[in-house]
């Protein structure tokens, strides 16, 4: 796939992340991230983020990177597009870049590098070094320590013709105006918030109509329902399941830092599709929380 046909991939329908599966001991259990995938692969996401965010890239080893972005894409074959997380230091940024290309990826989701701060200078500098490493599709993620402001995206644009996307985690609605005022049409982007939902038709008025979901990864039909909602202006729809599920979900989320990832393993687990534990230092929801979101997810019906 190049880079421009995975521009076009993610300028329209929903994408997703799914998780990473682990067993009791939290090694990688790769039957049942097969089994993931190919349970989640037809409802029709337009791409798949393989350890991403809500994989727990952050989490995973060099060694074992590889494996699961070979598995995702041998599993996926022919069915939904898949695009690797990458991050962290600009060198291991770059190993994994070029281990997802040698996997047979469609491009990679560029995460933040972590922890220390940069400036513009050093920034432009680690995401081009990472584009140039490699010769498929390239989506920045803007969040956390990695800031990007419009001049910028602008040079690194003209410098690196494979960075074809832009993901906002952040929620600068000032910020993301002046970035799609200024780069218009060159990058295709994406709302990356958590919990995208509940934010997905003010990005779409933004002109940011596309969004990855995490809670695809255990009610895929409501996500799917929600997306096509935001597509067709259907308020009412929208207002109904942020109601009913989506502001009751957050409640849940907000009650401990990381919940972001733990809460999405929770609700795999309840309908069936258990991933595993979370890594440290990724906690469990509380008995209470878990059943609250059971309760949250039995009132959806069937998925």
């Amino acid at each position: 796939m190049t880079p421009q046909e995975l521009k076009t991939i993610m300028g329209s329908g929903l994408l997703s992340f799914p998780l990473t599966d682990f067993d009791r001991n939290g090694d990688f259990d790769k039957k049942s991230y097969e089994k993931r995938l190919e349970w989640l692969a037809p409802y029709g996401a337009s791409a798949l983020f393989a350890a991403g965010g809500t994989g727990e890239f952050f989490s995973l080893t060099g060694d074992e990177y590889p494996g699961i972005i070979q598995t995702a894409v041998d599993t996926c074959r022919g069915v939904v597009p898949i695009i690797a997380g990458a991050g962290g230091p600009t060198r291991f940024a770059i190993q994994c870049a070029q281990a997802a290309e040698k996997a047979g990826a469609h491009g990679v989701l560029l995460l933040p590098h972590y922890l220390t701060e940069a400036g513009q200078e050093g920034l432009a500098a680690h995401v081009e070094a990472v584009c140039k490493s490699v010769k498929f599709g390239v989506i920045v993620y803007n969040r956390g320590q990695s800031k990007l402001y419009p001049d910028t995206l602008e040079k690194l644009a003209e410098r690196c013709p494979n960075l074809v996307g832009f993901k906002d985690g952040i929620g600068d609605i000032e910020l993301m105006s002046a970035i799609h005022l200024r780069m218009g049409d060159r990058f295709a982007y994406l709302g990356g918030l958590p919990t995208a939902e509940v934010y997905a038709a003010a990005y779409k008025a933004l002109g940011t109509p596309v969004y990855s979901s995490a809670v695809f990864n255990f009610i895929p039909k409501t996500a799917m329902d929600f997306y096509h909602a935001v597509a067709k202006d259907d308020i009412a729809t929208q207002h109904r399941l942020l109601k009913d599920f989506f502001m009751p979900y957050l409640d849940i989320r907000n009650k401990g830092q990381g919940y972001a990832v733990s809460i999405v393993k929770a609700g795999a687990k309840i309908v069936g599709h258990d991933a595993g534990p979370v890594r440290t230092p990724l906690t469990e929801l509380k008995a209470d929380e878990y059943q609250a979101l059971a309760a949250l997810i039995d009132k959806l019906g069937p998925q």
